[in-house]
């Protein structure tokens, strides 16, 4: 409804041997990653190698009532699922984990992020036989993982030979009939850590799905290693760590809860220090500064606490109207911003503004948001943006739009920019700033490449072009 990024998916896996509800505590980390993905859900709980599942459209306390967590059962070892589609609309079908069976037992696949390779390995797949039922990687990546898997003696050694074909983004929470494995990509595009909880080992896409279950934070899952729990304990395969990594910057920017800690560095203060990175190199006189909810929030707090202007609650939040709302008219669309947020007119009225947010995609929203501080009695309103200008397509899971859609290169100019969307000055992050936000203390750097068009690795197309459009 509002016009935001969106990442595609959170994974949970949870190995527990001392009689916990594996089942419950899915659920629970499920909540805590619902911001990752909010179309659809899954949960697939193993009881000594039989592997029951429940998933569906719709967001997690709708989907799993009672009844359905009593079905889906107890066991040893779980694995859950939150879904963004970036494509077509949200089916039943689309939805993870996946459970897949075959002639050396079950496997189950909870997927975040994007191969780049994905038409290719699809294509050589189904020449040799494959069938395909779902739109989502994760089913090339199960169909890779199995061929690899009755190649070898043991999963963790199939995915090892599935690493050597797949191309891109996949952090992953996988489980086989006795095992639970966590796999993350050579380039750790997206975040994945380990905790651990009175015994029990647990994989999640962001550490706020840990501390809701009150367990303790360990590390991050290394780019391109391979983490194997089961009855023996926990062991690493790092055969594909090649060094650094470059996790996605997005994370600190909007994606991660700012509650979360992702490759040892706070996204609360990663935001923070990019407001401060604003007020430092676009400096205004003004007299409130406010963020956009709310992952602008922080960023507004560090331009504030940086340039001395007293910050303010600029905006109200319904927290009740959900991706999902319904728009069938004109007039519905132009109304959707004033629905999901109210101007605060005792914090605007009659005030030089400045308005933090995360980005600026298509430019349609900012304007709509300008449009409320300016009816709310706002004198003056500064824009402060907490990221460069997209100028690229993501291809590693972000639904960056293609470039004809972005707004910053259908324009020419910050300028002309400003003037679109109703502003008095407006400024963005610069792209070298932007790579100090977050202080992390794995060595991992960053992928920037839907500011810069460089990316880390070789992307498929001779040109930045929408991904989502070539996908079949």
């Amino acid at each position: 409804m509002i016009e935001k990024l969106h990442e595609e998916c959170g994974v949970f896996g949870i190995y527990d041997t001392t009689g916990g509800d594996v089942a419950a505590s899915t659920y629970f980390a499920l909540y805590a990653l619902q911001h990752r993905g909010q179309e659809s859900c899954g949960i697939a709980v193993n009881d000594c190698g039989v592997i029951s599942s429940y998933k569906d459209v719709g967001l997690v306390p709708d989907v799993f009532t009672r009844d359905h967590l009593e079905k889906v059962g107890s066991g040893q070892i779980a694995v859950g699922h939150v879904r963004y589609s970036t494509i077509g609309i949200p089916t039943r079908e689309d939805s993870q984990p996946l459970v897949i069976r075959h002639v050396k037992g079950p496997m189950v696949v909870a997927h975040n992020g994007n191969l780049v390779n994905a038409e290719e390995l699809k294509e050589e797949l189904e020449l040799k036989g494959a069938i395909f039922h779902t739109n989502s990687d994760a089913e090339i990546i199960a169909h890779v993982v199995t061929e690899g898997r009755l190649a070898t003696d043991s999963i963790e050694k199939g995915i090892e030979l599935a690493m050597d074909r797949l191309k891109g983004a996949y952090s992953m929470v996988m489980m086989s009939a006795t095992k639970l494995i966590a796999v993350r990509d050579p380039e750790g595009f997206r975040p994945l850590c380990i905790g651990e909880k009175e015994g029990a080992i647990i994989f999640a896409s962001e550490t706020c799905a840990l501390d809701s279950l009150g367990a303790k934070y360990l590390r991050e899952v290394d780019p391109g290693e391979i983490v194997v729990v089961d009855k023996a304990g926990m062991r690493s395969i790092r055969t594909h760590c090649k060094g650094k990594g470059h996790v996605c910057v997005f994370e600190y920017v909007y994606f991660a809860r700012p509650d979360s800690v992702v490759e040892g560095a706070s996204v609360h203060e990663a935001r923070q220090r990019a407001g401060a990175f604003l007020a430092l190199e676009s400096p205004v006189q003004a007299d409130v500064v406010i963020g956009v909810p709310d992952s602008g929030l922080d960023a507004a707090l560090g331009f504030s606490k940086q340039s001395g202007i007293p910050y303010g609650v600029g905006f109200i939040k319904n927290r009740y109207v959900g991706r999902t709302f319904i728009q069938p008219t004109q007039a519905m669309r132009e109304n959707a911003v004033r629905i999901k947020l109210n101007a605060l007119s005792a914090t605007v009225k009659g005030k030089r503004v400045v308005l933090v947010d995360d980005s600026i995609v298509r430019g349609t929203t900012s304007a709509r948001i300008v449009k409320l501080l300016r009816e709310a009695g706002a004198t003056e309103v500064h824009m402060r943006i907490s990221s460069p200008p997209f100028m690229h397509p993501c291809f590693f899971g972000t639904d960056v739009a293609s470039r004809d859609k972005l707004i910053a290169c259908r324009l020419n100019s910050v300028e002309e920019i400003a003037k679109e969307i109703g502003v008095d000055s407006l400024a963005y992050m610069k792209v070298e700033d932007m790579k100090k936000i977050a202080q992390v203390t794995t060595g991992c750097d960053f992928c920037v490449g839907c500011f810069t068009g460089e990316y880390p690795i070789e992307t498929p197309y001779e040109k930045p072009v929408c991904k989502y459009d070539l996908k079949i």
